[in-house]
């Protein structure tokens, strides 16, 4: 659980599942495009990402595609949609 919650504490990390969780695949250089990161950085984040489970990767020749993980327990991916709720209500609010 700590590895879950840390791993979704990171603002880069937290903007990445926002983009990953709409159940499509997206190449780290599409990440670092709208992220403003640069690939190492974006690749660590992804590998924090992956190794809590959260998300999964494919292989694409050079590419490496990541989507959220499809066997992620119900309640932890209910714990992802409520922050990224929550996150997009305070973003409006404060508009």
């Amino acid at each position: 659980m700590q590895a879950f919650l840390s791993a979704i504490a990171d603002p880069i990390r937290l903007a990445a599942l926002r983009i990953v969780w709409d159940g499509g695949e997206h190449c780290v250089c599409e990440l670092m495009e709208k992220l403003d990161a640069t690939q190492s950085r974006m690749s660590r984040h992804m590998k924090t990402l992956k190794l809590a489970g959260i998300i999964v990767d494919r292989r694409d020749a050079q590419w490496v595609r990541y989507r959220r993980n499809p066997d992620l327990a119900p309640e932890m991916a209910a714990v992802i949609d409520a922050v990224l709720a929550a996150e997009s209500l305070s973003e409006r609010t404060a508009a």
